[in-house]
């Protein structure tokens, strides 16, 4: 294909792509692996729920899940919204205890060898074992969810943090002490800006998770928020609104994750990795 621009004599440009290769590119570009991954999932389901004819309250089909996120977003969004409060702050939270921890243990050898056995204990120890006692502590309300959340992503978040502050260039560090740097220079110089490509790989984790660490809480005992709601309706066997309450749940999951991803991917376009080209 080619385009003729300007007058007599004037050159034609040759246009090398054709509407064909266009249409093709583009449907490349909508059609992403996740996407046509989820698209035959839903397809799949809705099939095996009409082909067997499976009853409403035993498994609803995709469609009739979406009519119902439909009708009742007046009902979900309000709880949606609870949860989306309690993750947001609980995100926060133990991205805050596991930065101080990870940076804690990073400069000390003693708190290093103290705090390390005890993240990994609080990990050991069920989750839904501690929410009961997250309730009697601090009541039903909203503590108790932010602080459940805090629980379940803290030591992602000093782990991956600690490893990219333990993996710094020694070469760069002993260049430092030579020239007279302290220890919180090089710690917040050297250590920090080498570990946010770790520490992003962390948050992304954090982010995927800590949605699930409210709604363990909220299973337990809660005024509000999306787990509240699936109990409420899977004890009156209202399996279609359980379903719709965990498609807005998967929803705002995989956005908190999407952008806490944009987020890291910044981390390490602004704050390069200074042990590239070295193994690990």
């Amino acid at each position: 294909m080619s385009l003729a621009l300007g007058g007599r004599g004037a050159s034609r440009l040759s246009f090398p792509y054709s509407p064909l290769f266009l249409l093709a590119h583009g449907a490349r570009a909508v059609l992403k692996p996740q996407i046509v991954a989820l698209l035959a999932a839903a397809l799949l389901w809705e099939g095996a729920v009409r082909l067997f004819e499976l009853p409403l309250w035993y498994l609803p089909a995709p469609s009739h899940v979406a009519a119902t996120v439909w009708t009742n977003f007046h009902l979900i969004l309000p709880s949606a919204g609870v949860t989306a409060v309690e993750t947001l702050f609980g995100l926060a939270l133990g991205v805050a205890v596991g930065m101080a921890l990870a940076l804690g243990m990073a400069s000390s050898r003693w708190l290093a060898e103290a705090l390390g056995p005890l993240a990994v204990v609080s990990q050991a120890i069920p989750f839904m074992a501690l929410a009961p006692l997250l309730m009697i502590w601090f009541g039903f309300g909203m503590t108790s969810k932010v602080a459940m959340a805090a629980l379940v992503i803290f030591f992602s978040v000093t782990a991956a943090f600690y490893e990219g502050l333990r993996r710094a260039d020694e070469n760069l560090i002993d260049l430092a002490r030579l020239y007279g740097a302290t220890p919180w220079q090089i710690l917040f110089n050297i250590r920090v800006p080498a570990a946010l490509p770790h520490l992003g790989a962390g948050l992304k984790l954090a982010a995927a998770y800590a949605p699930l660490g409210a709604i363990a809480g909220e299973w337990v005992g809660s005024d509000g928020g999306l787990g509240i709601m699936m109990t409420y309706h899977t004890a009156r066997m209202q399996t279609d609104m359980v379903f719709a309450a965990m498609t807005v749940l998967v929803a705002f999951c995989l956005s908190t994750w999407l952008l806490m991803s944009l987020f890291a991917g910044w981390l390490t376009r602004h704050f390069p990795d200074t042990l590239a080209g070295r193994p690990a």
